[in-house]
């Protein structure tokens, strides 16, 4: 059984999307993000704690909207998982980095002149989906392509 690996965060874009490609052509975005924490100390003042996260989200639509919507200082709420990757370094020191692997990003309105926004939302799950149905239909063989639908 697996074990419950979700996360909801809201934030704000700390530097513009990036987008990098796979060797395998598949891409990948990178939406670096802070969230700010407000409390009171023990003498009663105000404290804000800043946090920093790195979100990454795949898929060709996915990014496309990421990088549109996905600018400095833009609010967001993600739905997704954390994911740790290791690694050694050349000296042998091992060494981890936390982030979030989106599978749902709404992207806070953006302010018009009249003060008014409009919602984005992008789903990981439906672009991967649509990655997926395009890589499995470029693989298929003459064998297996009997010029139906591929359904999956």
């Amino acid at each position: 059984m697996n074990q419950m690996n979700q996360i909801v965060i809201e934030g704000n874009v700390v530097r513009d999307t990036q987008v990098k490609e796979t060797a395998r052509g598949t891409r990948v975005c990178l939406i670096p993000i802070a969230t700010n924490r407000y409390y009171r100390d023990t003498k009663g003042s105000l404290q804000k704690e800043t946090a920093f996260f790195d979100v990454e989200a795949w898929g060709e639509n996915f990014c496309k909207t990421a990088v549109k919507m996905g600018k400095r200082g833009r609010g967001l709420r993600v739905v997704g998982r954390l994911k740790q990757d290791r690694w050694k370094t050349p000296e042998g020191k091992s060494t981890s980095k936390t982030f979030i692997v989106a599978e749902h990003i709404d992207f806070k309105p953006e302010k018009n002149s009249e003060g008014a926004g409009r919602d984005e939302d992008v789903t990981n799950a439906e672009s991967a989906a649509e990655g997926l149905r395009a890589e499995a239909a470029a693989s298929m063989t003459d064998d297996f392509n009997d010029g139906g639908e591929t359904v999956f």
